[in-house]
């Protein structure tokens, strides 16, 4: 089983930052990608960023230049820096992580989210 834990959500005024991360823990024996999706209220669960095993990475065109992603394989942990945070950024944000957990079992899990709130 596959474990995700976010934290660095929060309360945050327009312009400013934040920096989500994401671990993941249990028997995992590979991790191909990693992102991070988000979910406004009222609108549906949508792709803000990914990054693959191979050092791709992909942003969303409403956050480029403003948000990037990055991962440290030897923590397995994957980080989403948001700069320049507007209030239409608000929304829960969940990590999603893709690979093989014990006996080569494939695994495509979100984690429990976390909010972001940008408003002065």
């Amino acid at each position: 089983q596959v474990h995700l834990v976010e934290s660095g959500g929060g309360l945050v005024q327009p312009g400013g930052s934040l920096r989500l991360s994401c671990v993941a823990s249990g028997n995992i024996v590979y991790i191909s990608a990693m992102g991070w999706y988000r979910q406004a209220p009222g609108k549906q669960r949508v792709l803000v960023a990914r990054t693959t095993s191979h050092g791709q990475t992909d942003v969303v065109d409403a956050v480029k230049g403003r948000f990037s992603i990055s991962r440290d394989d030897s923590k397995n942990t994957v980080y989403l820096q948001m700069n320049s945070l507007e209030p239409d950024d608000t929304a829960v944000y969940y990590c999603h992580v893709m690979g093989l957990s014990g006996r080569d079992i494939p695994f495509s899990d979100y984690g429990q989210g976390t909010q972001v709130t940008v408003s002065s």
